[in-house]
């Protein structure tokens, strides 16, 4: 058995359901300061977060990722216990294979190895875990990224470990990602019988016209490798049950994916405008889950390009596709984020995995990333 895998088995091994670490980041801790690494826990309410660093001054780069992983489901719908590891055919079965057990034991190993090999290299070496991504996201990244602006903690770059490969390890750097804005809206009207609509107000037929502009939109043409602003509907909900009764309220959930054209205070009050001009009785509850951010060419993008070029034999596709990631949190502090992880195909599915090559890959690819931003001293 390979060091990354035998500690990706032993994380998905403890059932660290968001938020409990349920130990992963007290294994590592003790790794990482048996290499070298300074430690220190920031435990925020019910979370975990891990700050281990090795060097100093600048540049600084950070490997970032969680130690959670969101619940199994029933356990009679998985082929083996999704928090017992088994290996059939070449392939690491168990919840968090994929999203991130696998990542993280790729950092580590690569941390390892980096530091054994390289004692004094340039710069700080970086490593950020956090017990809370999967769930609500409030006293994990977030809130570290909030202690590390009023102590003036610098982040140069940031890779992030989480699963965002396609069909081959590495076929996607992922650049950027949208920003994601969620709303309640809801409508109010009077309730009143069917058979008498002009005792009642319907809100559903009130709210149908500016819902449908709402959905026609076309907010921008994208940005750079953004693809265009998307707004969806997630939920409608309104009446008693009875098909009699005109409701007195219907309450509408949607949430927009914007780049970087877009903030969130403008998008929050370009919708509001709307809804005023359709002379709405409503209330609006916003929740802004993350700025949009890329990172444009420089040393971290060209040096993942080659990177991953030369474990593909092609150059990978770059994007800023798919939802958010906690690099949203780090971007506003001056870092430039990018994306590199296993592939995507089964997370948060039933019979999670992981290909054995290429989690074995995982930790080449990131010591070859460290190497070559923090190369070795003289």
């Amino acid at each position: 058995m390979s060091d990354v895998l035998d500690l990706t088995r032993d994380l998905i091994a403890r059932r660290s359901v968001t938020p409990d670490d349920a130990g992963c980041q007290a294994l590592i801790a003790a790794r990482l300061q048996a290499a070298g690494f300074s430690i220190e826990s920031l435990r925020y309410g019910d979370v975990d977060n891990l700050w281990a660093t090795h060097g100093q001054g600048a540049p600084v780069l950070m490997l970032l990722g969680h130690t959670d992983v969101v619940p199994s489901g029933p356990v009679e719908a998985w082929t083996s216990d999704p928090f017992l590891p088994e290996i059939r055919d070449g392939v690491l079965y168990g919840r968090g294979a994929a999203d991130m057990k696998s990542g993280v034991a790729g950092f580590v190993v690569a941390a390892e190895r980096f530091v054994a090999a390289h004692p004094e290299h340039a710069g700080t070496l970086a490593l950020l875990l956090t017990s809370d991504e999967e769930g609500d996201a409030i006293d994990g990244v977030r809130r570290v990224a909030r202690t590390f602006e009023a102590r003036g903690t610098r982040i140069d770059w940031c890779i992030t470990g989480e699963p965002s490969s396609t069909e081959t390890l590495g076929d996607l750097l992922r650049v950027g990602r949208r920003g994601s804005l969620s709303a309640t809206l809801t409508v109010r009207g009077v309730q009143g019988h069917v058979a008498y609509p002009d005792k009642a107000r319907n809100p559903i037929h009130d709210a149908a016209p500016a819902l449908a502009e709402l959905v026609a939109r076309r907010w921008d043409e994208g940005y750079e490798s953004f693809p265009p602003t998307s707004l969806q509907i997630s939920n409608i909900a309104a009446g008693t049950g009875a098909t009699n009764v005109i409701p007195g309220t219907a309450t509408v959930q949607f949430n927009l994916r914007y780049t970087p054209h877009w903030d969130a205070s403008r998008l929050e009050a370009e919708i509001a405008a709307l809804l005023d001009r359709h002379g709405l009785d409503y209330t609006l509850a916003w929740h802004r889950s993350g700025e949009p951010f890329y990172t444009p060419e420089g040393p971290l993008r060209a040096a993942a390009r080659e990177v991953l070029s030369a474990h593909l034999g092609r150059a990978p596709e770059e994007s800023t596709g798919g939802g958010t990631s906690d690099a949203r949190f780090i971007a506003p502090l001056g870092a430039q984020c990018i994306e590199i992880g296993p592939v995507n195909a089964s997370i948060h599915q039933v019979d999670e995995h992981i290909r054995v090559a290429d989690l074995d890959a995982l930790p080449d690819l990131y010591e070859a990333l460290i190497t070559r931003l923090l190369p070795p001293a003289g």
